[in-house]
């Protein structure tokens, strides 16, 4: 497996690779900002992952992330920040992002995302998407955000993840990780079961 590291930061890059290349299996290449890193995808393509730091040099936003979708050599791009926020998070998935990855994220879990993105797949540590909200009165929806009391709402209303989706404007593997996390949260596994919790609390 091979992946890109850009970030700004020497000791936090040089910490990352440390962390992955620990692991084995994985070789690692690292730049310090957007343009570099854009130009080490065009010379050393192809990358199974790319992670670039949400706030280096470059970025301006989620347009950088988008440049770097754009590239042939990067089929796997995911965000890695210490201060982005939960809104940011879900605006990168819905921009194609395979994952967002907080700079607090232990190395075993690190390591694991890693992995797990550059196999095609969405990764966001589920308690940073469980951010508190607006706390609500109903015991139930007190451990559900209101993005997740959203998502439920659907379920309880027979609505596939494509139609969850439209409704809230947001894309479908947004919606999917949505689902596995409220499904944690409230004890379920599937959405019929869901969907019973939420009726039978009298929720909706």
């Amino acid at each position: 497996m091979k992946i890109l590291i850009a970030d700004d930061h020497d000791l936090l890059r040089d910490t990352l690779v440390a962390f992955v290349e620990a692991a084995g299996g994985i070789e690692t290449h690292t730049a310090p900002d957007l343009d570099s890193a854009l130009a080490l995808i065009e010379r050393e393509a192809p990358f199974d992952l790319v992670l670039l730091d949400y706030n280096m040099p470059g970025m301006n936003g989620l347009n950088g992330l988008r440049q770097a979708l754009a590239q042939k050599g990067a089929p796997h791009v995911a965000l890695i920040s210490g201060e982005a926020s939960r809104a940011v998070a879900e605006a990168a998935l819905d921009a194609g992002a395979s994952g967002f990855v907080p700079k607090t994220l232990p190395a075993k879990s690190l390591v694991n995302a890693i992995r797990f993105m550059a196999a095609g797949e969405q990764y966001v540590p589920p308690e940073f998407m469980a951010g508190a909200d607006e706390p609500a009165d109903h015991p139930l929806a007190r451990s559900l955000t209101a993005r997740e009391m959203q998502v439920l709402q659907g379920l309880t209303e027979g609505k596939s993840n494509k139609e969850i989706a439209r409704d809230l404007n947001l894309s479908e593997p947004t919606i999917k990780l949505h689902v596995r996390t409220l499904y944690r949260k409230i004890g379920v596994s599937n959405r019929t079961q869901a969907a019973l919790i939420a009726r039978e609390q009298g929720l909706f």
